[in-house]
């Protein structure tokens, strides 16, 4: 009478198994089946996620890569604003498969989610008021600099500005304004962020200028949950077909390209982030 009724428990436990399977012990099967990939990406960052002016739909350089990846995977691509410390939150709760949106290899964001292969580096640089343009980092020691809160920007302070203070704000433009103000001596963000504030700020009195030495050098990547193998596997051969078709290039060009305000010339390839030479920040 035991053993049968242990055999029934089994037998249940296994059709529940069974059942959840494709669910949650394969995402990328999950995924075709609904024929949808939800992208988590900024709800307004130029030029990688941002609302058109007109039709207040989502455009960016980070949509066209969730658009791409999605096309190469057999789906359509569903767009999921966040913010920047919403990132990672979001994607471990599962309420996004993919987050696209300038993500920057760290040590601890490794612990919590998986990295596809990088696509792009970018550097993380300082911004200052045009009097400080000559300044070396050593010059910032104990001051207070600002970022936008939970990037790698904020990161970057401590670790490259000896006794540096850390001032965070929930996005880019209000950290910038916190440099505009006089409340902090610099601001941190991407390269590509400062040289465009830097070219609509040139020649009014809030000029800024954008010191010499990068605070650091971070490969961007593709975020996704851990323990899923497929899933990262069709990321990395997503993003390798488009980078041997040149549609990367292209994307890339579109928005950071030398045409644009960034002035940006694309010398990476898609590669490994175990293959990158690169000290990553915690």
């Amino acid at each position: 009478m035991q053993a049968g009724k242990i055999s029934a428990g089994m037998l249940v436990v296994g059709a529940v198994l069974q059942f959840m399977s494709p669910a949650f012990a394969d995402q990328l099967a999950d995924i075709r089946s609904r024929g949808e990939v939800t992208c988590g990406v900024y709800s307004n960052v130029e030029p990688f996620s941002y609302p058109n002016a007109q039709t207040r739909q989502l455009e960016g350089m980070d949509v066209d890569l969730c658009n791409a990846v999605a096309k190469q995977l057999g789906v359509k691509a569903k767009l999921e604003p966040l913010a920047v410390e919403a990132r990672i939150p979001q994607l471990k709760l599962g309420r996004v498969d993919l987050v696209v949106a300038n993500l920057a290899y760290t040590k601890t964001r490794a612990t919590q989610i998986a990295f596809s292969d990088s696509y792009y580096s970018t550097k993380e640089v300082l911004v200052v008021k045009k009097a400080d343009a000559g300044k070396k980092l050593t010059d910032f020691a104990g001051q207070k600099i600002s970022a936008a809160d939970g990037s790698t920007s904020a990161q970057s302070i401590p670790l490259s500005i000896k006794d540096g203070q850390a001032v965070t704000f929930h996005d880019t433009s209000s950290a910038f304004l916190a440099l505009e103000q006089d409340k902090v001596k610099g601001f941190v963000t991407n390269q590509m962020t400062a040289r465009k504030i830097a070219k609509q700020v040139e020649g009014t009195d809030g000029a800024v200028a954008i010191a010499a030495e990068p605070m650091l050098i971070e490969p961007i990547a593709v975020g996704l949950r851990q323990n899923e193998p497929a899933m990262l596997a069709a990321v990395n051969k997503a993003l390798a077909s488009m980078e041997q078709s040149g549609e990367m290039s292209a994307i890339f060009d579109k928005w950071l390209g030398p045409k644009t305000p960034y002035g940006l010339t694309r010398t990476d390839k898609v590669t490994p982030i175990n293959q990158l030479k690169f000290t990553p920040v915690s």
